[in-house]
């Protein structure tokens, strides 16, 4: 940490308290967060940290969304799709992008007009990105895309999308490509149904289909067909680390949580925390919080030195999802029935975490990933 990150954790903080966690109810209702959060946020100088700040960004790094993100765990929200729109979408047009794509397109994120999403997962194709269906075809001066995408996070909202597509499909993974899809200017592009989840209520996973999509061929991202598979393999560890972070900062707000209801809560005559039980089972998630929390920060100093690697990267999401899920589950049965209430933010944060071992990889590809770097 530094001055600087300690003076945007405090902006973060009180962004959040103010616009955030007001609004869980009414945003898990509708599905999905107010579309004007984008531009405020874009105000205050919270979207799209890592950018340059040629291209309308905050000209930090990796740890500048790290603790927008860890914050955003602590104050309880899972709705806002912010970790994809900045520490995912925005790095994939930085990285791969012409300069004229980085310019037409990054300070629209950086601003907030243009919230972003990337559609890899589809119907027949979640962690096996090898087996996607969706097709870009190359038509004189243009792609046409079709196909369809599932579990895309910011997917009813999204201007912009980038399409993880086949431009060649008996190219196998090397006639992969990344296109990316202005949603207001493509005929064809219809937005299905938001799905409802378990948990993260008010985050808007949707579903997305590209009937005869067309797109001009400088909407390719990087300009050279077949480079896409390269370039997910690339993006997935900071994906992945990603979710490490946010799993670390919830293992430890479900802590503070549960602390702060042991201390007050009474049972036969004494408060919870002065039973063994209490004790203990705290003393073991503190202990998991606080070893998730070293490995963590370690993994995020080594990605800002280009060093994190893939299997280290899938190290860090695996054991911090199964961590979260663990130490959540303990702190729901310290609340007793109010655990099991919805209007307890330890239920909500019980029902956002099962999915952490999901998306980003499932967990037991994370485990295939390390096994064969062994």
């Amino acid at each position: 940490m530094t001055e600087d990150l300690d003076q945007l954790r405090e902006l973060s903080r009180t962004f959040m308290a103010k616009e955030m966690t007001p609004n869980q109810e009414r945003w898990a209702a509708q599905k999905h967060v107010d579309r004007d959060l984008w531009t405020k946020a874009g105000e205050v100088g919270l979207l799209c940290l890592s950018i340059p700040e040629e291209y309308g960004g905050g000209g930090g790094t990796f740890a500048h969304e790290a603790v927008v993100i860890e914050e955003q765990a602590r104050a309880g929200d899972s709705a806002w799709g912010n970790s994809v729109h900045s520490g995912i979408v925005a790095p994939y047009l930085l990285a791969y992008g012409t300069e004229e794509q980085k310019l037409r397109w990054l300070p629209k994120l950086a601003s907030g007009e243009y919230v972003g999403a990337i559609a890899m997962s589809e119907p027949g194709a979640g962690s096996d990105l090898q087996g996607i269906k969706t097709k870009a075809i190359r038509d004189g001066d243009s792609y046409v895309i079709n196909g369809s995408k599932t579990f895309i996070t910011n997917g009813s909202q999204a201007d912009l999308v980038i399409v993880v597509a086949k431009t060649d499909p008996a190219g196998g993974a090397a006639g992969t490509s990344l296109v990316v899809v202005e949603t207001a200017q493509a005929p064809g592009f219809r937005r299905g149904r938001v799905l409802d989840k378990v948990g993260m209520k008010g985050q808007d996973t949707a579903e997305l289909f590209f009937d005869d999509v067309r797109v001009p061929e400088a909407n390719l991202l990087g300009g050279a067909e077949g480079q896409g598979f390269v370039q997910l393999m690339n993006q997935l560890p900071q994906e992945r680390l990603i979710i490490a972070v946010a799993s670390v900062a919830g293992i430890e707000a479900a802590v503070a949580l549960t602390l702060d209801y042991v201390k007050d809560r009474t049972a036969f005559g004494r408060e919870l925390i002065k039973f063994q039980n209490t004790r203990f089972t705290l003393a073991e998630c503190a202990t998991e919080a606080a070893v998730t929390r070293s490995f963590v920060d370690d993994c995020i100093q080594r990605h800002l030195e280009g060093q994190l690697d893939v299997p280290t990267a899938a190290m860090a999401k695996w054991w911090s999802t199964e961590r979260l899920c663990r130490v959540v589950d303990e702190c729901v049965q310290m609340f007793g029935g109010y655990g099991y209430m919805t209007e307890y933010p330890i239920a909500r944060a019980w029902a956002d975490a099962r999915v952490q071992k999901i998306y980003g990889g499932t967990n037991e590809i994370m485990k295939e990933i390390i096994a064969r770097s062994l």
